[in-house]
């Protein structure tokens, strides 16, 4: 029983899970923010390197990044995040470095793949909805985040308070959508 309780929050996570495209004026709790980060620590990566640095980016801060990630129409909401991720790639440590060589994989790349989804998942679990911004001017955000030239910038995390729901149904608070009380639930039935 426990091992099918444990599958089922998994797919009821993954199926709440959705990029958000749009987020409300709302300053994102720490502690939300700090879970996520906890996350992300916890991430297993190749001989656990972690491969990557992570920078939180808030206020004006936040609002530089996101210009960073727009281009040719591409990310137009990323302004609307409060927090703003960057993930950078790091060396490897010497053992994963070796193993690299060896295989022929990059291994970092694998890594950060496997941080996003813990990213996003806690995002989800703590609701917050989150994308992933893979359309970035690296050196601009380089410049922003104070981050050596020589570390790659691979991605941006747009983080916040999901607005379209929000707005269309005046809900104040998303976790209600997944908390099945019948009495809220109704409030949809006739919706289009």
């Amino acid at each position: 029983i426990f091992c099918e309780v444990c599958i089922m929050d998994f797919f009821e996570l993954i199926e709440r899970r959705q990029s958000c495209r749009g987020y409300l004026d709302r300053e994102v709790e720490q502690e939300k923010l700090e879970a996520v980060l906890e996350a992300a620590r916890l991430a297993p990566s190749a001989c656990n390197g972690q491969p990557y640095h992570l920078t939180v980016c808030r206020g004006e801060k936040a609002k530089q990044v996101a210009a960073a990630t727009k281009g040719m129409g591409i990310n137009g909401f990323a302004d609307q995040a409060p927090v703003l991720l960057v993930i950078s790639e790091v060396p490897y440590v010497k053992t994963a470095a070796l193993g690299a060589k060896l295989k022929g994989i990059d291994y970092r790349s694998i890594d950060i793949g496997i941080v996003a989804a813990y990213i996003t998942a806690e995002a989800t679990v703590q609701g917050l909805g989150s994308c992933i911004l893979g359309w970035i001017d690296e050196n601009k955000i380089r410049e922003i985040c104070g981050i050596d030239s020589k570390i790659y910038s691979g991605y941006a995390f747009g983080m916040g308070i999901e607005r379209i729901t929000n707005l269309k149904y005046q809900v104040k608070d998303l976790r209600l959508f997944s908390e099945n009380d019948v009495r809220f639930l109704k409030l949809f039935e006739n919706a289009n």
